[in-house]
């Protein structure tokens, strides 16, 4: 079976905007439910429902896989999993690494959606030596100086990054160093990475932030068009908390609404 890093395919991915890229998982989400329902053909304005898009930019989107369906039929299911599970690249396997295998690093590893969607957790790597030996998902936690080695042995391309902020950039230095181009990244930091490297990050805590604000927004419509707005911490001296630096010295003490 190929390797992530050493049997790259061949795609027109080069010519299909990062939007639509970004919107291909969804549609093969969409495509894998109705698959799994024997349902053979569907119609754009039934994808794009079940996708959460408009039908027009479907189309659109679906156009650029050379994929137009037929008219008064529709797109066939099969066919459609298998065009854009090939642009994604999940027609072949793809090992991974993940360092950092605390609370959120374990739970990621015991996702059983990896396999079922080309990704084969190759490596589970942690700094603390305790962790050593341990399963974890049935693999055992390996030592993080033995992070060349793996990646190298493994022909991983992908890391998974679930460590304490303060190690993210060291940690995702050495990766990059060993070889591997793309990056998600769980640590609540902004790595900085070199050309040829993409970098996808998961922040929860940013991803609640925004629900707050809409939340904030919702309350103040009800009160009667005008924002609810929290009123001001001050610290001991009197100054407004959120002008206040926090622990890192470049994060306010409490975020502003």
């Amino acid at each position: 079976m190929a390797t992530g890093r050493t049997h790259r395919p061949a795609t027109r991915s080069r010519g299909i905007p990062e939007a639509t890229v970004a919107r291909l998982p969804l549609y093969l989400r969409a495509l894998t439910a109705l698959s799994e329902r024997s349902v053979p053909t569907v119609s754009s304005e039934e994808l794009a429902a079940a996708a959460g898009v408009n039908s027009a930019k479907l189309r659109k989107d679906f156009s650029y896989l050379g994929s137009y369906g037929t008219r008064g039929v529709g797109y066939d299911v099969e066919y459609l999993v298998y065009q854009i599970s090939r642009e994604l690249g999940l027609t072949q396997d793809w090992p991974i690494v993940m360092v950092g295998i605390g609370n959120l690093g374990a739970a990621l590893a015991n996702y059983g959606g990896f396999a079922s969607r080309g990704f084969r957790v190759a490596a589970l790597i942690d700094a603390d030596p305790a962790m050593v030996g341990k399963p974890v998902a049935g693999i055992p936690v390996q030592y993080i100086d033995d992070l060349e080695k793996i990646v190298d042995e493994n022909g991983v391309s992908i890391g998974v990054i679930a460590t304490p902020a303060g190690a993210a950039q060291q940690v995702c230095d050495r990766l990059v160093a060993a070889g591997v181009t793309s990056i998600l990244n769980f640590a609540p930091t902004v790595l900085s990475v070199p050309d040829g490297v993409d970098v996808r990050k998961v922040d929860l805590s940013i991803e609640l932030q925004i629900l707050a604000f809409h939340e904030q927004r919702k309350a103040g419509e009800e009160a009667g068009g005008e924002a609810v707005l929290p009123p001001v911490v001050r610290g001991a001296a009197g100054t407004p908390a959120e002008e206040r630096k926090g622990p890192d010295g470049d994060m306010p003490a409490v975020m502003p609404a």
